[in-house]
């Protein structure tokens, strides 16, 4: 294994909190391999590039020579994690969870070492549980530590109710640690208080406390908000490379550098050497398409991201792109808007009434694709490149009002 203070320099690329890195320089120091951990509840059937984050994360800590468990929380997902909820989450079934996590434990080694990862269950611990020893891990804990979180005390200082089962998630996740005898625990900087509680319930049960390790939350396409499936601004791995390629295209030039500095395998240095590049004049759709390339050719096999540029292009060729494409947001009440209204609040179409006929006329693209349904919505939450005619062009992020 390489000296612990190599490790440290590359492990520590991209976090924004380890704590504490006196006790991950320690643990390296011991020459042993560590038990690396991050959890993920099954409550929707995609990963996607923000749970990548903390995936690629784990991924460095395999090619150091460490192991890593993915752990699939089919326990937790019952509960629903209450992290920067306002209202209680909805809980999903038994058979919700488990076909869940069947599609993540099939797309995981699109990124992971199969020979160095374990993927484990807190149901293997939580189920066979009584309700005396849940009771024996709610009693390290206080109602006051509790409403330390922001989220909770924020709910309780309004007047909204909290959920008794809402109280367990944080002990849940912190004694899967314990169980697992992790010695790292990575998660988003919204699990920081989770990620601390089971630092702390694992002293309280003999062990060495893990070193927790904080990653940045990846926006979505819109720029905005945190990468969800159910705001729709997510990209999923396993989508069609068309749409992954297309979508990656979509996203501002700005927000570009951040999917670079969180997603790409490209060292630092070539990403300021890229920055610089874009600053001395070229153009950042070339950059971007570097970007797409490698997240298509990482999900889809090498030369995937070549072939989806090509077909890029070719759908806008009767009309090259421009170099600059103005930028709109446009906030949206409810999940859709329709193609034509977004058109002309855009300044491609002067009246719903001419934007409906550019549909119907086959002049209306959006993301390379032709529209033709006068009637067509497109969803809230997401980035579209849009085309009107041959030398209408316009990115727009539709934002939920």
């Amino acid at each position: 294994m390489l000296p612990a203070a190599e490790q440290l320099e590359e492990l520590c690329r991209g976090a924004v909190e380890v704590l504490t890195r006196p006790d991950l320089i320690r643990k390296l120091e011991q020459g042993r391999p560590l038990r690396v951990k991050a959890g993920f509840d099954p409550t929707a059937p995609d990963l996607h590039l923000g749970h990548t984050v903390l995936i690629n994360k784990m991924r460095q800590f395999q090619q150091l020579g460490h192991e890593v468990i993915f752990l699939i929380g089919d326990f937790t997902g019952l509960i629903g994690d209450p992290t920067g909820r306002n209202v209680t989450r909805p809980r999903l079934t038994p058979e919700e969870i488990q076909a869940n996590a069947r599609t993540y434990e099939q797309q995981i080694f699109r990124i992971l070492d199969p020979a160095r990862t374990v993927i484990d269950f807190n149901s293997r611990w939580f189920g066979p549980m009584t309700a005396a020893g849940l009771i024996e891990v709610a009693a390290r804990h206080t109602v006051a530590r509790m409403l330390e979180r922001d989220d909770f005390a924020k709910r309780y200082r309004a007047g909204q109710p909290i959920a008794i089962h809402e109280f367990l998630y944080p002990l849940v996740q912190g004694y899967d640690s314990v169980a697992l005898r992790a010695d790292v625990e990575l998660g988003g900087t919204d699990q920081k208080f989770n990620l601390l509680v089971g630092r702390q319930l694992q002293a309280d049960y003999g062990q060495e406390p893990q070193v927790v390790m904080t990653m940045p939350l990846l926006e979505g396409t819109d720029g905005v908000n945190k990468m969800s499936k159910s705001l729709g601004n997510c990209i999923a791995i396993d989508e069609p490379a068309a749409e992954m390629f297309g979508k990656l295209m979509s996203i501002s030039d700005e927000l570009m550098w951040r999917y670079f500095e969180l997603l790409s395998a490209r060292s630092l240095a070539d990403l300021a050497r890229l920055r610089a590049g874009v600053a001395a004049g070229r153009n950042p759709r070339d950059v971007k398409f570097e970007l797409a390339a490698e997240m298509v050719d990482r999900f889809h096999g090498a030369g995937a991201g070549a072939a989806e540029r090509e077909r890029f292009l070719a759908r806008f060729r009767d009309g090259a792109l421009p170099e600059q494409i103005p930028e709109r947001t446009l906030p949206v009440d409810g999940d859709t808007l329709r193609l034509a209204v977004i058109l002309r609040d855009a300044g491609l179409a002067a009246s719903n009434m001419a934007a409906g006929r550019l549909i119907e006329q086959g002049a209306v693209r959006v993301d390379g694709e032709r529209v033709t349904a006068r009637e067509a919505e497109l969803r809230a939450g997401a980035t579209y490149l849009l085309q009107a005619g041959k030398r209408g062009f316009a990115r727009v992020t539709l934002q939920r009002a």
